[in-house]
């Protein structure tokens, strides 16, 4: 994939690189930038900026529009940013670890 700056991974189960999801989204669109996105997913450009910079997880509601405009799977989406969890979600008390 082009378009993906040098990162190291982050440590930490729930550390998920939310930049590497909107930059694969932008070479998969063909988009130029992250206000170019924005105006495709209808997402304001702050909003943009916290989630790629980890001050905002990406929502449910963001992941689902990114599925609408782009065609790629929820899993597919949640693998760019690194989240390969079989399960997710809220558990039952009887489920918690």
């Amino acid at each position: 994939m082009t378009g993906l700056r040098n990162r190291l991974p982050r440590s930490g189960a729930n550390s998920f690189r939310s930049a590497d999801l909107l930059d694969v989204l932008i070479d998969f669109l063909g988009l130029k930038n992250d206000a170019a996105l924005g105006r495709e997913l209808r997402v304001s450009a702050p909003i943009l900026s916290k989630i790629r910079h980890g001050a905002l997880p990406v929502s449910a509601a963001i992941l689902i529009r990114m599925h609408e405009v782009s065609g790629l799977s929820i899993h597919e989406l949640r693998a760019c940013m690194g989240d390969h969890r079989a399960n997710f979600g809220m558990f039952d008390e009887g489920e918690r670890k």
